[in-house]
Formats: structure tokens, C-alpha cells, sequence
């Protein structure tokens, strides 16, 4: 039976491992920023800014509005 062989170029470093880790951490930091500022943006869109075609209302005044 023939053993089957990974292809490993070279053999992984301690300092390999942390470059990726600090990679890593860099973008799930990035990723988390960026949901914030979606997710300000959202409320800015829904609570703050007047739209001309809801009668210079919100969104969400707008719903209060038509569910009164």
C-alpha cells in the first residue's frame, strides 16, 4: 500500500502563525467597523433623514403616522 504524501513546500514557523493571526484579527476588526457604520447609517436613513415623497417625514414617523 503506498502512503500518501502532503505537499508541504516548507515546514510552518511560530512567526507564520502569528502573521496570521494578526492578519486575521485586522480584518474581522475591519469587517466590524464596517457593520457598524452600515448599521448607523440604517438608523441615520430610518429615524433622521426626511424624505420628500413620505411629506417631509421620516420612515418611521411615516409609519406612526399611517398607523394612527
Amino acid at each position: 500500500m503506498k502512503q500518501i504524501q502532503g505537499r508541504h513546500f516548507r515546514k510552518g514557523k511560530g512567526h507564520d502563525l502569528c502573521t496570521y493571526r494578526v492578519f486575521k484579527d485586522r480584518k474581522v476588526a475591519f469587517v466590524r467597523q464596517k457593520m457598524k457604520a452600515i448599521q448607523e447609517y440604517i438608523h441615520f436613513d430610518n429615524h433622521s433623514r426626511f424624505q420628500k415623497k413620505l411629506n417631509s417625514l421620516s420612515p418611521i414617523e411615516y409609519r406612526e403616522k399611517a398607523a394612527a
